[in-house]
């Protein structure tokens, strides 16, 4: 099956540049491997006439050993540094310390850039510039078992990224739902409602059995870039950011008429007329992200659930990826879809190894 990756047009500044938490422990690792990444590094810090971390400019480090070989070749002719690209080099070295891999061809300081937001999408809390705050900005790995890689990546707070930590798709819905039972209120300081934005975060870069998928509310919108592995979510995302932008009516219409049946446009329109009252109010909110809020927020009402999953669950991956394909040939998308083959879609994750380097 085909892997669908949803890429969001919006692009906003960003708060703070803020290493990512990591859940394991620095590498002390020595082979030749680990001193050649270390030198690369070195030289490239030295290139954007950066200094690297100082826990790396011990004398025996091949960080140091590659960033004074850099400063001797380029002297001061060196490339202008953006704050993306210190944050590039930032996160390479974090993951170069603690063993992690690190995929270069794609995940470059263009691409970081696309990932920024002004707010947590968990905690819906303004991002800090301030670094002992816990609303800092960071950038989290969000399947834990894979790498720093095009796809896995969202940026999040401090407080979310640390208390998120090796959670997946199945821990974090049975948190979610511990929480919202009692007696407890909160665990790792998050109420129930952040704690279901983590799990259905998870949840799309999880590979589910399409039933399941097709149940899950849409707590929390794609992050831009993040790729999205059962095509009925890619589907369900599509048509929930509709709503945000006007014209939303005609687009779906449009939208509906591709479905193969009667009785499945009779359900979709079922969906919409559920889902739509619940987020007009959105069109007269202005900020982006208190849009991208009221179409979370629709997902909370239990008719919404329901009359989304009777239709979805009449469709089969397969379909509602061809709906998905379909409607972006037709611009009907609000965001760009860029569709990924089975293995493209996880190059360069390092799954195999669970997110970790490969030994010398």
């Amino acid at each position: 099956m085909a892997q669908i990756a949803a890429t969001a047009i919006q692009q906003l500044a960003p708060a703070q540049l803020e290493l990512g938490m990591d859940d394991s422990s620095p590498s002390t690792g020595q082979g030749a491997g680990h001193s050649a990444l270390g030198f690369e590094l070195g030289w490239d810090h030295a290139h954007h006439g950066l200094t690297p971390p100082v826990e790396h400019l011990f004398s025996t480090s091949p960080l140091r050993q590659g960033w004074q070989a850099g400063q001797a070749t380029f002297g001061r002719r060196t490339l202008k540094a953006h704050r993306h690209t210190q944050l590039w080099l930032q996160l390479r070295t974090h993951a170069w310390a603690r063993g992690r891999s690190f995929e270069t061809t794609l995940l470059t300081p263009n691409y970081l850039q696309q990932l920024d937001t002004e707010h947590c999408p968990i905690t819906r809390v303004a991002l800090s510039q301030d670094r002992q705050n816990p609303n800092a900005y960071s950038i989290d790995r969000v399947r834990n078992d894979a790498g720093y890689a095009a796809g896995n990546l969202a940026v999040m707070s401090q407080q979310a990224n640390a208390v998120k930590a090796g959670h997946g798709w199945a821990a974090a819905s049975e948190i979610a739902r511990s929480v919202e039972q009692g007696p407890f209120r909160q665990i790792g300081g998050l109420g129930a409602a952040p704690w279901q934005r983590i799990a259905v975060l998870c949840s799309f870069v999880t590979e589910l059995p399409h039933e399941e998928a097709a149940t899950i509310p849409l707590h929390v919108l794609p992050p831009n870039r993040l790729r999205l592995f059962n095509p009925i979510q890619a589907l369900q995302a599509l048509v929930t950011r509709q709503l945000a932008t006007p014209g939303w009516s005609a687009r779906l219409a449009r939208l509906e008429a591709l479905l193969p049946s009667d009785a499945l446009r009779a359900d979709f329109n079922r969906f919409v007329l559920a889902l739509a009252p619940r987020v007009l109010q959105a069109q007269q909110l202005i900020k982006m992200h208190e849009i991208r809020w009221a179409l979370e927020d629709a997902w909370g009402h239990e008719l919404v659930q329901k009359r989304w999953a009777k239709f979805a669950l009449q469709l089969t991956a397969a379909q509602a990826e061809a709906l998905v394909q379909r409607a972006a040939a037709k611009r009907l998308s609000p965001v760009h879809v860029q569709q990924h083959g089975q293995q493209l879609a996880t190059e360069g994750w390092a799954l195999e190894r669970g997110g970790y380097r490969a030994a010398a």
